[in-house]
């Protein structure tokens, strides 16, 4: 990577650290649409197959909350419910609708299929190994996928990557996030680090991962 490339990341890095550190206390007011669809404490309900659940945000990074907005805005990212309604959403709430849900405590799903958590939690702690290697998902989403917690205080460095909390989060969702970074359907992982993870793992492995992850508590 060159020195200007760095220089540049750097730079983004640093004005999305700054626009994350937000006030929960006024989140709390400014998240009554995002509670609808999300939760009132970020813990979005389990919905019944084929149905799609959102994605929960209690317990999320809030740089990952504050990137995620603003891809959806920009259109790095695109969801054709939540793309229109990140347009509504004023530059100046971002960050402490972020502090709000990051301040709340997830709650795991309960576990549906459990045939899959032994498989899922290699590929989790250890990761895969040939012939499609992968790593393992703890190196950047850390135990319990808690994601980059530190991120804003010790790890806003690049080439570091802003990883999510993922742990306990529905698997149905993490499926799908999983299909579509493989499939090509969403494109806004830094250095594209999770489209070329998801293309190494078979349906069944992104299952067993998602399932394992789900019931991961924090």
């Amino acid at each position: 990577m060159c020195r200007s490339t760095l220089v540049v990341l750097a730079a983004a890095f640093a004005s999305m650290q700054a626009s994350a550190l937000g006030n929960p206390e006024l989140g709390r007011q400014k998240a009554a649409v995002c509670m609808a669809c999300h939760g009132p404490d970020g813990n979005s309900p389990a919905l019944p197959a084929p149905a799609e659940p959102w994605p929960k945000l209690a317990g999320q990074v809030p740089e990952y909350i504050v990137k995620q907005v603003h891809d959806f805005k920009s259109g790095r990212r695109s969801n054709e419910q939540m793309s229109p309604q990140a347009q509504m959403v004023a530059e100046a709430d971002i960050a402490d609708i972020a502090a709000y849900f990051s301040a709340q405590r997830i709650a795991p799903d309960a576990v549906a299929r459990k045939e899959l958590l032994a498989k899922g939690e290699q590929i989790f702690l250890k990761g895969k190994g040939r012939p499609q290697v992968v790593a393992a998902c703890v190196g950047c989403h850390g135990l319990n996928g808690v994601g980059n917690r530190d991120w804003s205080r010790i790890m806003a460095k690049p080439p570091v990557i802003l990883a999510p909390a993922i742990g306990g989060q529905h698997a149905s969702y993490l499926l799908k996030q999983l299909q579509a970074y493989r499939d090509g359907g969403r494109k806004n992982d830094p250095a594209h680090v999770m489209s070329d993870i998801a293309a190494r793992l078979d349906d069944s492995e992104m299952a067993a991962v998602a399932e394992y992850v789900s019931a991961l508590g924090r």
